[in-house]
């Protein structure tokens, strides 16, 4: 690798950190008794939302209570969503008359960016009207979001309070994390990508004159006007000869903020953040990939700050950061590495100063092999799902990086509130492990951890670990699943387990070549999203409600300290060993052996 990619990775990794630390503590701030000083002219408006609402933000909720209200709340955003796209044609803002959405797809994409996981089994600009895309999607994006950081927050009060019956209050969580957290963040960096040239506009698509005719496939529609398919899934279509292109615009800037900031990842064009409109500069790509990670990174100080030792923040930010270095590692020189059956034919592939080389397949040539394997690192570490190149594409070791970090529970910074929650739990197994192995019961940040704690955080681990491995045997033996493989074979198999992993831990991100706007995919994969999203929340609550009421045990000469290097080191043990004990026999059935047949000559 040149020193020049050397210096982004260390550029982007520095302003992460730099950028996260201030913005931890003034959530840590947010979610406690009073907001900061020079946000305190949004107290009227907050309370304004109480009041036109019917909360009462001094109620403090039980968990079941705190669950119900979270599920309930999802749950009319889901049917919000559905209903919008299933009457789409009659809405306003569609100025290019898109049809209604099929039921399946509409179910799909509901439960996606309802659950956070912006899984996109459709082309924006083809599908999706303006009303849609922001009433429905983008809105959606923040409420997911804030749903994951009321969650943490609840989980951390578990913490702090003694002997309590409650963990907080659902919709004065929600109300902050969108008030005084997503929006601000959201507004500046919008105004930061249409500066850079990213659209924002609710005019109709624009036409450009082409210099010669060009032969096309142009899909073919049914009476209600929905597309075609096949057997297979792919959509039917017909030879056409045009000389003008259809250049899609739209309100693109306000929804890129939303789905990088609140780890969502849905893009309003198909190709997502590798379209020019959609990431036009390699400053728009980097602030783009700093947002990704922003609160993610911020909530491990704000976790330092809420229960009074910044140090344990620091140490589950270092578990993180050390695996998310690591594997980016792999997955850079993996890309820069290339194919090497291209050896054979004499053409270069080692990247150096004198040849570009590497595997760019799939790759902008404007942000290069370095920047799309970090985006990937990235979005994969986080439960984001937005590219700028196609995973598809990748070698066999460098694909197996965005799908690793996925089937690691989306734990390594994750998603907005849910990696940091998942990683707490990844913890309380650490020191359970360890309280066995030495005798004692463990205890976590001056809490008991017992049975209930254990059997919660092994159902929140595992359900996503089972939905994944049901859904690709599901995906492998059925002639619907079947059916949807463009690349039959390997690799085939690997394009089914990554999408069945990133639906069931909320990424979003695909490997492409899989037609997966099907019935069975759509319904199948949205029932993982479901139970990836869900079953993880309601047990992360139930942790939250038992540690709550527990008392506080004082520190001793006996217990585990949760902030060294030796604890560190176990926790991204844990994680590792969980996450390859699960998955390391379908891996082997996959990206491994690709690779070993890739570098045998096969």
């Amino acid at each position: 690798m040149t020193i020049n990619g050397y210096v982004q990775i260390l550029l982007y990794l520095v302003l992460l950190l730099l950028l996260a630390w201030p913005l931890g503590i003034y959530m840590a701030r947010i979610y406690g008794e009073t907001v900061p000083g020079f946000v305190r002219w949004l107290a009227p408006v907050e309370r304004v939302l109480y009041r036109l609402s019917g909360v009462r933000p001094e109620v403090d909720m039980p968990w079941t209570r705190y669950a119900f209200a979270a599920l309930t709340f999802n749950l009319v955003g889901t049917l919000v969503v559905y209903a919008l796209q299933r009457l789409q044609a009659v809405l306003p803002l569609n100025p290019q008359a898109m049809a209604n959405v099929t039921p399946d797809l509409a179910f799909n994409t509901a439960v996606s960016f309802a659950t956070n996981t912006n899984w996109q089994s459709y082309g924006g600009e083809s599908t999706l009207s303006y009303l849609v895309q922001m009433v429905g999607l983008t809105v959606q994006n923040f409420l997911s979001a804030a749903t994951g950081m009321a969650v943490l927050v609840a989980l951390l009060r578990g913490f702090t309070r003694k002997e309590a019956r409650g963990v907080g209050n659902f919709w004065v969580d929600m109300t902050r994390s969108t008030l005084y957290v997503l929006l601000p963040l959201s507004l500046m960096l919008a105004l930061a990508l249409i500066s850079q040239g990213v659209t924002q506009t609710f005019a109709p698509y624009s036409t450009a004159k082409m210099l010669q005719a060009v032969t096309y496939d142009n899909p073919v529609n049914d009476a209600n006007g929905q597309p075609l398919k096949n057997a297979k899934g792919e959509p039917v279509t017909e030879k056409k000869i045009t000389q003008e292109q259809s250049l899609a615009v739209g309100p693109v800037a306000s929804q890129v903020a939303i789905k990088q900031l609140g780890t969502n990842g849905g893009g309003f064009f198909n190709v997502n953040s590798a379209h020019p409109f959609e990431n036009p500069t390699p400053l728009s790509n980097i602030l783009e990939m700093l947002a990704i990670l922003l609160i993610p990174a911020a909530l491990c100080f704000t976790l330092g700050h809420f229960v009074g030792d910044r140090r344990q923040g620091h140490a589950i930010l270092a578990a993180m950061s050390i695996v998310l270095v690591a594997l980016l590692a792999l997955c850079v020189g993996a890309e820069q590495s290339g194919n090497p059956l291209f050896d054979r034919l004499g053409v270069a592939t080692q990247a150096s100063d004198t040849s570009p080389g590497g595997n760019m397949e799939g790759k902008e040539v404007r942000f290069g092999i370095v920047n799309a394997a970090l985006w990937a690192t990235v979005t994969t570490a986080a439960s984001n799902g937005s590219v700028n190149a196609m995973h598809d594409s990748f070698t066999p070791l460098g694909g197996i990086v965005p799908m690793g970090l996925i089937q690691l529970g989306e734990v390594i910074f994750g998603g907005v509130g849910s990696g940091l929650y998942g990683m707490i739990l990844f913890a309380l197994v650490a020191v359970f492990v360890a309280g066995l192995m030495i005798g004692r019961t463990p205890e976590y940040l001056g809490k008991k951890i017992e049975a209930f704690e254990m059997k919660m955080a092994a159902v929140a681990i595992l359900t996503p670990c089972l939905a994944a491995l049901i859904g690709t045997a599901a995906g492998v033996v059925s002639p619907a699943g079947v059916a949807g493989i463009a690349n039959p074979g390997i690799h085939g198999f690997s394009e089914i387990l990554y999408a069945f992993s990133s639906a069931s831990n909320n990424n979003g991100s695909a490997f492409a070549g899989l037609s997966a706007n099907t019935p069975f995919y759509n319904a199948a994969l949205g029932v993982a999203m479901l139970f990836g999203r869900f079953w993880v929340i309601v047990p992360v609550l139930a942790v939250a409600g038992s540690l709550a009421a527990k008392k506080t045990i004082p520190t001793s000469a006996g217990t585990l300290p949760t902030h060294t290097p030796l604890f560190v080191t176990l926790l991204i043990g844990t994680v590792i060993i969980v996450g390859a004990l699960t998955f390391l026999p379908a891996l082997a059935l996959g990206p491994i052996v690709e690779h070993v047949t890739m570098i045998s000559g096969q």
